[in-house]
Formats: structure tokens, C-alpha cells, sequence
């Protein structure tokens, strides 16, 4: 293997090597941006026992004989 050739696969793996770095970045770049959202879209959710004005013995048992 002549000496050309060394260079070239060594300028490669380099390549190499910062482009899946960067893919790793941008990924967990994106991660993060998913969370955010996600914890927004559940902190939006409305209190449920603040808007329901049902009885409390409501929900509690299920007709299993139906």
C-alpha cells in the first residue's frame, strides 16, 4: 500500500468520525427539543376534578353481567 493511499483512509475515518459527531449533536439536540415539548403538552392538560361535578359514587364499580 503506498503512502497515498494511508493518507486517504486516514482523511476518511477523520470524516468520518465528524460527521457522526455532529449527527449525534443534532440528535440530541432534537431529544431535547421532544421533551420540552412533551412536558408542555402534558402541563396543558386540565385538572379534571376541578371541572367534573359528579356524584363521588360515580365510576367507582363496573356491570360486569351486561
Amino acid at each position: 500500500m503506498n503512502v497515498s493511499g494511508i493518507a486517504s483512509v486516514a482523511t476518511t475515518l477523520a470524516d468520518v468520525g465528524t460527521s457522526q459527531a455532529v449527527s449525534i449533536a443534532v440528535l440530541k439536540k432534537a431529544i431535547d427539543i421532544s421533551a420540552e415539548s412533551a412536558t408542555s403538552l402534558i402541563e396543558a392538560i386540565p385538572d379534571n376534578k376541578s371541572i367534573q361535578n359528579l356524584p363521588s359514587n360515580l365510576g367507582r364499580n363496573i356491570n360486569t353481567t351486561a
